[in-house]
Order: C-alpha cells, then sequence, then structure tokens
C-alpha cells in the first residue's frame, strides 16, 4: 500500500512556550505518555524567535484558532496546557493530536496528523487571534 508522504510545514514557536512546552514533554516522557514524543517531534523542527517579535498570526499557547480537518466544517478552539482543558468551553490542550498539530502554524498552513486511533487527517488553520493579555 502507497503512503502519501508530505513534508510538514515550517512552524514558528515563542521562547517562552518552547521553554514550557519542553518542561512539559520532559515530564510526559517520565510518565511514560505518547503524546510526549509527537510534541518533543514538534518542538524540535521548530524555529525559535523571542516572545516579543512572534507574529500575531501563529498559533501559540493561549491561541484562539479556526481549522478544518479533512475538508469538513470549522471548529474553533482555545490551544491551552492540559489543566485548562476543557473541550465543551472550546479549550483544546496542546497534549491532544490536534493541539500538537496546531502548534506553531499560521491561517493558510496544513498538516497531517495521526488521531489516537491510528487515522491520518489533514488539519487546515483558517484563522488565528493571539493569547488574551490576561493568559
Amino acid at each position: 500500500m502507497l503512503q502519501k508522504s508530505r513534508r510538514k510545514p515550517r512552524i514558528t514557536i515563542s521562547e517562552g512556550d518552547y521553554e514550557r512546552l519542553g518542561n512539559l514533554v520532559t515530564a510526559y516522557e517520565k510518565r511514560g505518555l505518547e503524546i510526549a514524543a509527537s510534541l518533543a517531534e514538534e518542538l524540535d523542527r521548530a524555529r525559535i524567535v523571542s516572545d516579543t517579535s512572534i507574529a500575531a498570526g501563529i498559533v501559540r499557547m493561549g491561541s484562539t484558532v479556526s481549522y478544518v480537518i479533512d475538508g469538513d466544517h470549522g471548529k474553533k478552539v482555545v490551544l491551552v496546557y492540559p489543566a485548562d482543558a476543557n473541550i465543551e468551553e472550546g479549550r483544546i490542550a496542546i497534549t491532544t493530536p490536534v493541539g500538537t498539530a496546531l502548534i506553531g502554524l499560521k491561517a493558510g498552513q496544513s498538516i497531517s496528523f495521526a488521531a489516537r486511533n491510528g487515522q491520518i487527517h489533514d488539519l487546515t488553520v483558517t484563522e488565528v487571534s493571539p493569547p488574551a493579555r490576561a493568559e
């Protein structure tokens, strides 16, 4: 069976998010959680920029993001740390497959990701709003 191989898009992560997410990866690796490897892979390939120079349109922690998966209807979420996640309030954890896929992207970019059941999906970011100052 031929599997399509698509290069992952370039992503950008702020220094602050990079440091905090790196600490999260370390904690999750110690607990043997599988998502740690996916998140570590995203951090490893990211371009790191200062907190003050990251563009407003880049998905970062606390950003409000609109996206579509597999061309289906759109969703709008806020990307948060696991302790702040609440799917009913549209607050999705970075440690979910979708959350990990979103980090560092900008509107118009797409990425393929594996859901927890192993199925591959295509996610496209349609809009990004920067984090609220209160975050």
